[in-house]
C-alpha cells in the first residue's frame, strides 16, 4: 500500500508541475532588423547581437544585454558598406572567462554578387563601449567564402573558432570547402592554423562547445557520394580526433541545405541537435551524451512531420535537451521548443513566435540564463524585425 501511496504522490506531483510558459520581450532592436544571435556570461547575463540597415547604405552591428528590466539601449560594435549580410551566415558574439566581449562579422572582399567574404573579429574590455581595430583568423589571403564560425571562449582566456574556408575552392563551383580552426587572443594573436576536415558541406553552419575534457564540434560534411550527414568532432591534448558520423542519415543531396546543426554543453552533458531530409522526407533529431560527447543515446525524433530546421539546442545540468526549430503548420511556419527528459521521453511541443515565414524567418536562436530560456528569431512580417521571448 505505500508503494502504490507514494507512486500516487509523484503522479500527483507532477500532474501539479506547471506548464512552461512563453513571453515575449520588447525587442531592442529597430525596424529592419534581422539576423539576431545570442550569448551568455557566466554571471548569467544574455547578450543578443543583431544587424541594422544603415543610412545611406550598409549595415550596423548593434548589441543589447538583458537585465531585470529588459534589454538595455542598443550599443554599436560596428558598421560598413561592403558586409556580407546573409540570413544563414550572420555575425555574433561571445563573453571570455574575464568578461572580454568578442564579435564577428563578414566583410566582402570582391564585388558585391561575389561570395567572397572574410571573417571580421574585433574585441571589448569596457563593456562594448569601444572595440579593438578588428583581426582576420585566417590567413590563406584569398578572395573566398570565409563564414559560418563558430567561437568558444577558452579557460586561458582566448577564443576557440572554426569555420567554413574556401581556399581550397578556385572558384564557386569547383573544389572543396574546408574546416578550420585557430585560436584568437583579445591582443590579436593567433594560434596555429589546423585543417580540421578537407570536404565538408559549403553553407550550412559549423557549431561548437566547450566540456571539461576539451571542445566538441559538428558540421555537415560531405562524401565523394553527395551524402551530406552530421559529423562530430573533438579537441584534447592539441589535436582534433578524425571526423565521424554523428548519425547515419545517409541524405544524398546535390547541393548545400543550408541547414547547420547545432551542439550545446553542460559539464560533461552533451546534446546534438540537426536537420536532415533523406529520401525527401524532412526530419528533427536529437543525440544526448553524458561523457563530453564520447558516446551518444539514440537518437531521438522531435520535429511533427513537416520541419524546415534550423534547428538550435541547449543541455542542463539535469541530463535534460530544449530543442528548437521552424515547423511548418496548417497557420504558417513556426519556431517550436520541446524538451526531451535525460532518458529520452520528448514533452510537449510549445510554439514561441506564432507565425514567422519559413523561407525568410532567419535562423533562431536560444540561449539559458538561471532558470530562464531567451529565445531570439527574425519576424519577416514588413517591415521584417528582430523578436525575442523568455521561456519559464
Amino acid at each position: 500500500m505505500t508503494k502504490w501511496i507514494t507512486l500516487l504522490a509523484v503522479l500527483a506531483g507532477l500532474a501539479a508541475a506547471p506548464a512552461p510558459s512563453v513571453t515575449e520581450l520588447q525587442s531592442p532592436a529597430a525596424a529592419s532588423s534581422g539576423e539576431p544571435n545570442l550569448a551568455a556570461g557566466s554571471d548569467g547575463r544574455v547578450f543578443m547581437s543583431w544587424l541594422e540597415p544603415a543610412s545611406p547604405k550598409g549595415h550596423i552591428l548593434r548589441f543589447s544585454v538583458r537585465g531585470p528590466q529588459g534589454w538595455s539601449a542598443p550599443k554599436t560594435i560596428a558598421r560598413g558598406t561592403n558586409w556580407f549580410a546573409n540570413p544563414a551566415d550572420f555575425p555574433s558574439m561571445a563573453v571570455l572567462s574575464d568578461g572580454t566581449l568578442a564579435a564577428h562579422w563578414l566583410v566582402l572582399t570582391a564585388g558585391p554578387d561575389s561570395e567572397a567574404y572574410d571573417i571580421n573579429l574585433a574585441f571589448s574590455k569596457d563593456g562594448g563601449t569601444t572595440w579593438t581595430k578588428p583581426v582576420v583568423p585566417h590567413r590563406d589571403g584569398k578572395k573566398r567564402e570565409h563564414g559560418f564560425a563558430s567561437f568558444v571562449p577558452t579557460a586561458d582566456g582566448k577564443l576557440a573558432a572554426i569555420w567554413l574556408d574556401g581556399r581550397n575552392m578556385p572558384n564557386e563551383e569547383t573544389g572543396n570547402m574546408a574546416l578550420m580552426y585557430t585560436t584568437i587572443a583579445p591582443n590579436g594573436t593567433l594560434g596555429s592554423e589546423i585543417q580540421i576536415d578537407n570536404r565538408v558541406c559549403e553553407c550550412c553552419q559549423t557549431a561548437m562547445a566547450a566540456t571539461p575534457d576539451g571542445l566538441v564540434a559538428v558540421y555537415r560534411d560531405r562524401s565523394d557520394k553527395e551524402i551530406r550527414d552530421i559529423s562530430i568532432v573533438r579537441y584534447a591534448n592539441g589535436r582534433w580526433s578524425p571526423p565521424e558520423a554523428l548519425s547515419k542519415d545517409g541524405w544524398e543531396i546535390d547541393g548545400c541545405p543550408i541547414n547547420g546543426p547545432a551542439v550545446s554543453s553542460n559539464g560533461k552533458n552533451v546534446a546534438a541537435a540537426w536537420f536532415t531530409a533523406p529520401d525527401d522526407k524532412p526530419q528533427v533529431y536529437v543525440l544526448m551524451s553524458v561523457d563530453g560527447g564520447k558516446t551518444f543515446g539514440k537518437r531521438i525524433r522531435v520535429d511533427e512531420g513537416k520541419p524546415a530546421g534550423r534547428v538550435d539546442v541547449l543541455s542542463f545540468a539535469s541530463g535534460e535537451a530544449m530543442v528548437s526549430w521552424i515547423e511548418r503548420t496548417g497557420q504558417g511556419a513556426q519556431l517550436h521548443m520541446r524538451r526531451v527528459a535525460a532518458n529520452g521521453t520528448a514533452g510537449a511541443v510549445m510554439n514561441v513566435s506564432g507565425t514567422v515565414a519559413a523561407a525568410s524567418g532567419g535562423f533562431p536562436k536560444m540561449v539559458a540564463s538561471g532558470s530562464d530560456i531567451v529565445v531570439a528569431w527574425t519576424d519577416s512580417a514588413e517591415p521584417s524585425h528582430v523578436r525575442t521571448a523568455v521561456v519559464k
